[in-house]
């Protein structure tokens, strides 16, 4: 694993990507220790707090576990285990999605019964799109339980 210690410019640097993307301000402190591995993870004191995919800033799962800011679309229990796995979600698994949520934008896809996130996804639709819509795949998902990103640091 390489890893680099970001200085407290490339610490505003990304604070500034992050408030342009989630609008969430001043994520990290200058005096966070941050360091950068494998040029994809964003970690914090050895957990990764985001990493980047297909040139997307994107949340890990582990950091949405503690502080949750992006919208939600909820998904029924029999919808779990399929998006855990990696699959992308359908339209007939959604029971929910938060207000404005838009198309393209970076969703987090939780369960009905515990409101956990389980993936991350991107929306394919908007919220009204969607609620139009009784079939098809409405979320890619982009990050899950049990992936790369969340087994990263129990691989090495």
């Amino acid at each position: 694993m390489k890893q680099t210690t970001l200085s407290k410019r490339d610490i505003k640097d990304l604070n500034t990507e992050i408030s342009k993307t989630y609008g969430v301000d001043d994520f990290f402190s200058k005096n966070d220790f941050m360091a950068m591995a494998d040029d994809t993870y964003v970690m914090k004191d050895g957990t990764v707090m985001f990493f980047y995919k297909q040139d997307l800033l994107l949340p890990s799962l582990s950091l949405l576990l503690s502080n949750n800011f992006l919208k939600k679309i909820i998904v029924n229990m029999g919808a779990v285990p399929h998006v855990v796995r990696g699959a992308d979600v359908m339209r007939p698994g959604i029971v929910g999605v938060d207000t404005y949520v838009k198309e393209k934008e970076i969703v987090v896809v939780v369960d009905e019964n515990n409101l956990k996130p389980l993936a991350i996804g991107q929306s394919l639709f908007s919220k009204d799109e969607m609620q139009e819509m009784e079939t098809g795949k409405m979320v890619l998902n982009l990050h899950y339980v049990g992936d790369e990103v969340w087994n990263y640091l129990n691989a090495e």
